[in-house]
């Protein structure tokens, strides 16, 4: 059996919840014999996992003395965060590349990727947040210094919200008084997508929360991870603290 998360931290009394949808590109065996037909080399690119990310979720919620759920399965498979209705759930095509095991996914294989994969990791997700009234959500994502074809993305972290600014625009504040940071506002996408996983564990909830964006070249070792871990954990406190969320 394919597990489909990891919780660490899991009785760590903090109010927050740190989360990484995008944490693994592993594939399981009962998706295409364990591959989705691309290159190791593909598989390794932001387009499977988000680069990195783990590492920072997981020294961000040691640091904060909070739990950290992290998904098990790449977001090739089937990516937690988007709606069940998302029409990118399942990508066909991606920066360039096209998926083969998904080109003509069936109804059958799209169900077994949603029942075994999808639904009990926000099941988890859900379970977590709900353990204290007062949780805030932070999530955390990396993203790729340039698409194909595209310009290159000058920030090294950004900042995602929708409706729900109360941590996150005195959070963007806050990390542009750092004077080596170039800093997004909503950048280098913007908001939520209506079902995504802020949407619904957090904004459903009006539960504080913030997606945290880091670009992917500068969190590649552990070492790195870690010093962005415990360099993010003490602002997003004091943030919170100061403005009362």
């Amino acid at each position: 059996m394919h597990q489909p998360y990891h919780i660490e931290g899991g009785s760590r009394p903090a109010r927050w919840i740190v989360t990484c949808d995008h944490a693994t590109n592993a594939v399981p065996d009962f998706v295409g014999g364990g591959s989705l037909g691309i290159s190791p080399s593909d598989m390794a690119r932001h387009i499977a996992y988000d680069v990195g990310a783990a590492g920072v979720a997981r020294a961000l919620a040691a640091a904060l003395d909070a739990p950290a759920i992290l998904s098990n399965f790449s977001r090739l498979v089937i990516d937690p965060n988007r709606g069940e209705d998302d029409p990118t759930l399942v990508m066909k095509l991606y920066d360039g590349t096209v998926i083969p095991a998904n080109r003509h996914v069936s109804d059958e294989d799209f169900l077994r990727r949603l029942n075994r994969l999808y639904r009990p990791y926000h099941t988890a997700l859900a379970e977590l947040a709900a353990r204290r009234a007062d949780t805030v959500i932070v999530s955390v994502h990396s993203f790729t210094p340039q698409f194909r074809g595209r310009p290159p993305r000058p920030w090294h972290i950004g900042l995602l919200y929708a409706a729900d600014t109360r941590l996150a625009r005195p959070l963007v504040a806050r990390l542009r008084e750092e004077p080596d940071l170039c800093v997004g506002d909503n950048e280098p996408y913007g908001g939520h997508l209506p079902g995504d996983s802020i949407a619904r564990h957090a904004i459903a909830f009006e539960r504080p929360n913030v997606l945290i964006e880091l670009r992917n070249d500068l969190i590649e070792t552990r070492e790195a991870q870690a010093a962005w871990g415990a360099r993010l954990a003490p602002i997003l406190a004091d943030v919170a603290a100061r403005v009362g969320v």
